[in-house]
């Protein structure tokens, strides 16, 4: 009998934290833009791509982890991706974007982490890549690494990522809800002064206009004057840049990944990008001098996949014309401005080297409901 009471207590309290977790902005009624969303309003409706978290929170002060986002299920060095990249402010350490807007590929998977873990993610997604059936000859590979700086909450200079953490978040990358919050590479962010983290959220354009899906995630670390859906939140809370209760909460960064199953080339998918960080303003982002704000997009439409190895000097592929990516750039300011918020509903208050506070839910839903935007 005591055993039975044992598992309903535990089953009772698992039922009460789910029931108290905070949840997604549209949980709650928020319906940003017009456009539907994929079934999971994430970056893994589009179909193939996947990701993985590592988190690491240990003692007093590590609050750290990475992100890893795998463009589809084969070998991508050997099947590349048309990709871009585009940086809104190059405050930052995108190893890897070169190579990206010289081809306009992408090999490897995408790793998000902290800014002094990017070296070791670096030599970790090379020596993922040399492993993989099929790369046996390799002696190039282009790895791309992006980070924010979690150095606030994270003991940052104790360079607790390994290599084996990042192994682990491109291994285990899987298709589906995407966890959110504090979570691998937005563990130890912060956001217009409250907790970041990472966020994700995806939209569906008209079958008319093909019904290609667009989907975004985030690492939100950066600051502004925090609107959610048009409304004035961060001055409504008196907490935004340039007031009196924050010196200066603007820098940070924030790395945006695009995907999408639209037959886009890398000139395409780069515009595609640039509209990506319409979304960060949308939410009061200001892309400040010390906040590195980077856009990686790339395309999943197989018929662009672009060989290791062609067979042949030339290849056939099916691509939109510039005036049918016009409903794309609509969906990817949507999405990215949906997972940033997304990003904030769902991270919750952090100790570590200080205590950042969650974004108060309730006092959000309040203001939203006082500018009729929810």
């Amino acid at each position: 009998m005591k055993q039975l009471l044992l598992v309903l207590l535990l089953i009772s309290l698992s039922f009460q934290a789910r029931s108290q977790e905070r949840k997604r902005a549209r949980e709650y009624g928020i319906r940003i833009g017009v456009l539907p969303t994929g079934p999971l309003n994430a970056i893994t409706d589009v179909a193939g791509v996947r990701v993985g978290h590592t988190t690491l929170i240990q003692g007093e002060a590590v609050r750290t982890g990475v992100t890893a986002i795998v463009p589809h299920p084969g070998n991508v060095f050997q099947q590349k991706v048309p990709a871009a990249v585009y940086v809104g402010n190059g405050f930052g350490k995108l190893a890897g974007s070169t190579q990206v807007q010289e081809l306009g590929v992408l090999e490897t998977p995408i790793v998000l982490t902290n800014t002094l873990g990017v070296g070791t993610a670096l030599n970790a997604v090379v020596d993922y890549v040399l492993r993989q059936p099929g790369n046996e000859k390799v002696q190039s590979v282009n790895a791309l690494v992006g980070e924010t700086n979690d150095g606030g909450l994270n003991d940052i200079r104790g360079r607790h990522v390994t290599a084996a953490h990042v192994l682990a978040a491109i291994e285990q990358a899987q298709a589906g809800p995407v966890a959110e919050g504090n979570v691998g590479a937005g563990t130890g962010t912060v956001c217009f002064g409250f907790k970041g983290g990472i966020g994700t959220a995806s939209r569906v354009v008209p079958a008319a206009l093909g019904g290609y899906t667009v989907g975004v995630l985030v690492q939100t670390n950066f600051g502004g004057v925090l609107q959610i859906n048009g409304a004035p939140v961060g001055q409504a809370l008196k907490q935004f840049y340039l007031s009196q209760h924050l010196p200066d909460p603007a820098d940070g960064s924030c790395m945006i990944v695009v995907a999408t199953d639209a037959p886009l080339e890398a000139r395409n998918l780069e515009r595609l990008a640039k509209r990506a960080m319409m979304g960060l303003a949308k939410t009061g982002g200001i892309a400040a001098n010390g906040s590195g704000d980077y856009v990686v997009a790339f395309s999943t439409h197989a018929g662009g996949f672009v060989p290791y190895a062609p067979t042949a000097a030339t290849q056939t592929t099916t691509m939109l014309t510039n005036e049918a990516v016009s409903p794309l750039f609509l969906a990817v300011i949507e999405a990215t401005e949906e997972a940033i918020i997304n990003s904030m509903f769902r991270a919750e208050t952090m100790q570590g080297k200080q205590r950042i506070e969650a974004l108060p839910l309730d006092k959000v839903l309040k203001i939203l409901k006082q500018h009729h935007a929810r």
